[in-house]
């Protein structure tokens, strides 16, 4: 994650084609976003092999995001750069292309609204996170509609700019929040006390035990807080299920 960084503000905005999503995610590294701020998320990513041929809807249910050199390779392109590229099963959408903090973000259902597979919805998850309802809800169905999100965690002083950018690569429904999203920690855990108060809500004692550990053990190996995130979460996926309230408590039952 870049140091001295300050994301004040989300500017968010619909693409219609992948060249735009390609395009946009190259201006916002040249103006200097760090890829740890920036996330897209789609359904229509072409690849010369398509996601179908990798990975199952059962196995997106199971195993929730994916990582790994894959996704390098299936992309090819400037999405391929952003931390933590995967497929997740959002209900009413279906698979969903996620890169990006958003992916881990969702992966935890730190909002709440992701419980399950009877949950709320990817509209509520944004309302969770400080997103107007309105605006939520038209970028789900612009999702469900198989166009492309991008969303840029910005300075305050800079995200007029950030607009501006966004609409003269082509982008639509344009929207600055005050949002930023939750990340567990800066750099590394050395405690629960070290986790943001949105990661720490949703995870029961012996669920912060493992998502530290896990975290921590894929931060020292590679320095990257995205990939020790989604790590973190997914250990916690492997031994504990939410309880009603969207917190990773119930200790799953191993033979």
């Amino acid at each position: 994650m870049a140091e001295n960084y300050q994301a004040e503000r989300t500017v968010s905005a619909i693409f219609k084609e992948q060249e735009q999503v390609d395009r946009v995610i190259g201006r916002l590294l040249e103006q200097d976003v760090p890829r740890d701020y920036i996330s897209v998320m789609g359904k229509n990513f072409q690849s010369q092999t398509r996601i179908a041929g990798f990975i199952s809807k059962r196995d997106v249910i199971l195993g929730g995001l994916r990582t790994g050199a894959i996704w390098g390779s299936l992309f090819g392109s400037f999405l391929s750069l952003l931390t933590g590229v995967g497929v997740l099963f959002i209900p009413f959408v279906g698979p969903l292309v996620a890169a990006g903090p958003i992916g881990a973000v969702l992966l935890g259902g730190v909002s709440g609204a992701l419980v399950g597979s009877a949950g709320a919805g990817l509209a509520s998850a944004f309302v969770a996170l400080g997103m107007p309802e309105d605006k939520a809800t038209i970028y789900q169905t612009r999702l469900e509609a198989g166009e492309f999100l991008v969303m840029a965690e910005v300075p305050s002083s800079r995200a007029e700019e950030f607009q501006t950018l966004m609409e003269t690569v082509g982008g639509e429904d344009i929207h600055i929040g005050e949002m930023t999203l939750p990340r567990p920690c800066l750099g590394r855990c050395t405690s629960p006390a070290d986790l943001s108060p949105e990661v720490r809500s949703h995870l029961s004692e012996e669920a912060q035990t493992v998502f530290i550990e896990r975290y921590n053990s894929e931060f020292d190996r590679s320095s990257d807080v995205g990939k020790a995130e989604q790590a973190g979460w997914e250990a916690v996926h492997h031994q504990f299920d939410e309880d009603e309230n969207g917190v990773w408590s119930k200790q799953k039952v191993t033979a």
